[in-house]
């Protein structure tokens, strides 16, 4: 963290005792600006003669307003130098030092020393030559100038010039030791700072007193009071006057555990914490502003409130943490704000808030005071969704991208359609695109900016959670899309957010990822990985999310993805593994399933690495501990399935092992199988539309590998339009082509066949326990037939925890075979047909099973019996035990 000089600010009681100068205790008449409460200023003062320096004060980006009028009128006031007037002491002619009173109420005052006489009341008219010496008091703070107070002479309350400077120029680390009320010998110091004001006064029940005006929106005088009590501020523009609470006066609104807890990087709850929280603050109703920039030399708050002027808004640095902290009274929800930091080399930068919990609608960035007020009604569904692990239970997810299911409707309106659809076509869970805010529509999610905000494109905070609330209502799990490994370089986000790399890495080499044209994280800094493992936390315990698929994992495991050598730099052991990803996703996994009972979390992870699934506790034959998740995608079943199914009939029995491969490697991880967005967008064109021949053969071997897909081992995920047959390949503008269902249309027919498909596939999928009991355990799934390629048949059982089977066969040929001999379990009396993916219902030929089936004894591929199926063209179909 940066140095800090000591704040400016003089010992008013040490230079007096110093001086042997005795503090009347009456206040000053003086005018407007803010003040703060804490402790004295804390060095000698030297005097001489305080000369406010002319200082350019920033321009508002104000409304029209009368109050915007009335802050540029005062601006100009400001900014004139100021000769010190009306001064707190003059020399009497005992030679005794007497402030002059302020327009108040009785003050009680302090009896001088026994051998000095009283001090007497300032005359109502000075002299010249008293202007004079009254101008010559030094102000608090101006030691640094080597000043003292002469014997008889009163110090006045005034900001010094070195603490004028810093808080002018916005690098002031601690604004409340200097601002706000103070008690000094003979009262109590109020020092505000209120650019464009033309006045200010001090409210303390039924005192009032007027400030000094000291030049450059600095306003100071002493209150006749014993002790700070609890005060408003009356402040007067052109045109207005306000009453108001000082920030100034309150102490910090966070405590030691929390900086602690922050300092060590285990904040579990940061959100908490840092960014904006409306409370109220010793009686006070306001709003907590705290930002972590270590490296910054001061930070302010701007907003509409202040006309995006945040001059008279600095914030305190608390201490090693490089958390800024400040509380805004009077600042409520809805109030627009964003961080204006002052950089290293003293250039400034207004940033959004990296832990906002609301922003504005893109391409608007800045952030939103949010407190929410959502009631959750879905309490019963948190406490059964962790009754069953995520592996052993029915899994069929349906993935979303919400902005462009149904575009233009807004979350509450996605609640009252998504639920029912989900529900009608069986699916446990939907899988929604990343939901935190991006400033770029067409990145789909992927590059986030604001990681602890829904996007406001669709509604506020809490419309998402009634969205949310409404699956879970209706039985339906949510799942979101979680980016943790880079962020994009925008300059009002969290690219080089305080003046240098903070939350990317040092090393640009590190910091840039080579594909996306953004900035990875720093996942060896431990407040990087706080805010992220916090994040994780956050959409789990506030927003009620039962899981997160995490993108790009590969990405974040590996020092040399996507870069040729001499563009990596090996770890400490010489490898390519980036150990501290592996830390954080490690970290991040045991956090997450320690304090959210029943949520799952799955990775995107497209490589051979060892133990994705194993519990980060037990190590692996490459020396590593498990990272954590619960479920990883099966990207190599989804790669050599799809391969497969694009080749014309006639060719496949030459690539037969690319649908048994999976089969290999299929109990070395707990495994999704993903027909996700990134398989039907950028040229790769829409599932059915992958499919070789003609319509009718194309809708035939979608259905068959949908047939296929809901009974292989591992849970499925289909991405939406994928469910009728869309023919055209997804567009975040348009969406899925509903129109395609319309009974005006003439295929209309064809597309409800696939849909009807499917939800018979998950009906029949979540009562049938064989089809996910045992899916990552090798004694849940038995080949009948994998070996038979020149035929292009699969057959296989699958069975659950009491051993119960299902028998699924797979035809990926037009031919229809008859009397196909399959071998079967002779404890089977006989089986009937679930699904048949050739019905007539969803657009097949109809070659069914209507009756049971009854082995005979004859016996087949190594079973005691055996049972002749009359196979459809390009179908699957599954049976039960009658």
């Amino acid at each position: 963290m940066t140095d800090r000089p000591p704040s400016s600010g003089s010992d008013p009681k040490q230079t007096a005792q110093a001086a042997g100068a005795e503090q009347p205790a009456v206040a000053k008449k003086a005018t407007p600006k803010k003040a703060t409460p804490k402790k004295a200023a804390a060095k000698k003062t030297t005097a001489k003669k305080a000369t406010a320096k002319k200082t350019a004060v920033k321009k508002t980006a104000a409304k029209k307003t009368d109050a915007a009028t009335a802050m540029t009128t005062a601006k100009k006031t400001a900014v004139k130098k100021t000769a010190a007037k009306k001064t707190t002491a003059k020399k009497t002619a005992a030679g005794e030092a007497t402030a002059t009173k302020a327009p108040v109420k009785k003050a009680p005052t302090k009896k001088a020393p026994a051998k000095k006489a009283p001090a007497k009341k300032a005359p109502a008219k000075r002299s010249p030559a008293e202007a004079v010496a009254s101008a010559a008091v030094p102000a608090v703070g101006t030691e640094a100038a080597g000043l003292t107070a002469s014997a008889g002479m009163a110090l006045s309350p005034a900001v010094g010039v070195l603490d004028r400077e810093r808080l002018l120029g916005g690098t002031h680390h601690d604004p409340h030791s200097v601002l706000g009320a103070h008690p000094v010998p003979g009262g109590v110091a109020v020092r505000a700072f209120r650019p464009y004001a033309l006045g200010v006064a001090v409210i303390a029940g039924d005192l009032q007193v007027e400030l000094r005006h000291d030049g450059e929106g600095f306003f100071s005088g002493l209150l006749p009071l014993p002790d700070v009590p609890e005060y408003r501020l009356e402040v007067a523009y052109a045109g207005t006057v306000q009453r108001t609470e000082d920030a100034y006066r309150f102490l910090p609104t966070l405590g030691e555990l929390d900086l602690h807890l922050i300092g060590e990087g285990r904040h579990e709850q940061l959100w908490q914490a840092l960014g904006a929280h409306p409370m109220t603050h010793q009686g006070v109703a306001g709003t907590r502003f705290a930002v972590w920039a270590p490296n910054a030399r001061g930070v302010r708050v701007a907003g509409d409130f202040n006309f995006w002027d945040g001059t008279a808004f600095p914030m305190r640095s608390l201490g090693s943490t490089g958390v800024w902290e400040l509380f805004v009274p009077g600042i409520g929800e809805g109030e627009l704000y964003k961080f204006e930091i002052t950089r290293p080399d003293g250039s400034r930068t207004l940033r959004a808030d990296p832990l906002a919990r609301r922003t504005e609608v893109p391409p608007a960035t800045s952030s939103v005071v949010h407190a929410s007020h959502h009631e959750w009604g879905d309490g019963e569904w948190v406490l059964r969704r962790a009754q069953r692990p995520a592996h052993e239970a029915p899994f069929s997810v349906y993935e979303v991208h919400l902005p462009s299911w149904r575009p233009g409707l807004t979350y509450r309106e996605l609640a009252e359609q998504l639920p029912a659809y989900v529900k009608d076509l069986g699916f446990t869970h939907v899988e929604l695109m990343p939901v935190a805010e991006h400033p770029f529509g067409g990145s789909w999610g992927y590059q986030v900016t604001g990681f602890y905000a829904p996007t406001a494109r669709l509604g506020t905070p809490d419309d998402f959670k009634y969205l949310v609330d409404r699956l879970h209502q209706a039985g339906i799990g949510v799942l979101m899309d979680w980016v943790p490994a880079h962020f994009p370089r925008d300059e009002w986000a969290l690219a080089e957010f305080d003046g240098r790399p903070l939350y990317e890495h040092s090393d640009p080499l590190r910091a840039a990822h080579p594909d996306w044209g953004t900035l990875e994280f720093d996942f060896g800094r431990r407040e990087v990985r706080n805010f992220l493992v916090a994040n994780a936390l956050y959409w789990c315990e506030e927003f009620h999310i039962d899981g997160l698929r995490v993108d790009a994992v590969a990405s974040m495991l590996y020092l040399d993805y996507s870069r040729e050598p001499g563009q990596w730099t090996p770890n400490q052991y010489g490898g390519r593994e980036n150990l501290d990803a592996v830390a954080f996703l490690q970290e991040m996994n045991a956090t997450v399933y320690r304090r959210v009972p029943g949520v799952v979390t799955v990775a995107e992870e497209s490589t051979a690495w060892d133990g994705v699934t194993r519990a980060t506790h037990h190590r692996g034959p490459s020396g590593f501990g498990g990272l954590g998740f619960g479920l990883k995608w099966n990207m190599g079943w989804m790669h050599d399935s799809l391969q497969y199914m694009s080749h014309e009939p006639i060719h496949r029995k030459y690539h037969h092992d690319e649908m048994t491969f999976s089969m290999v490697y299929a109990y070395s991880e707990n495994y999704m199988l993903p027909i996700s967005h990134d398989e039907v967008v950028h040229g790769k064109g829409s599932l059915v539309s992958k499919m070789p021949g003609d319509w009718w053969q194309q809708r035939a071997s979608l259905r068959a590998y949908l047939g296929f897909m809901w009974s292989h081992p591992g849970k499925q995920l289909l991405f939406m339009g994928q469910e009728f047959a869309q023919g055209s390949e997804w567009s975040e503008e348009r969406g899925p082509d509903w129109w395609l269902l319309d009974p005006s249309y003439g295929a209309a027919a064809d597309h409800r066949g696939v849909l009807d498909l499917v939800r018979d596939l998950n009906a029949a999928y979540r009562a049938t326990p064989a089809l996910w009991a045992r899916d990552v355990h090798p004694d849940g799934f038995q080949w009948i037939v994998g070996d038979a390629a020149d035929d292009n048949v699969f057959a296989f059982l699958r069975h659950d925890t009491e051993g119960a089977p299902l028998l699924a066969v797979s035809n990926f040929s037009p031919a229809v075979r008859h009397d196909y001999r399959l071998g079967v379990p002779d404890d089977v009396p006989a089986w009937l047909e679930l699904v048949n993916t050739d019905a007539a219902r969803y657009g097949g030929s109809d070659v069914v099973h209507p009756d049971p089936i009854k082995p005979e004894p004859q016996g087949w591929h190594g079973r005691p019996a055996s049972i002749r199926l009359t196979l459809p063209p390009l179908a699957t179909v599954w049976l039960r035990p009658a």
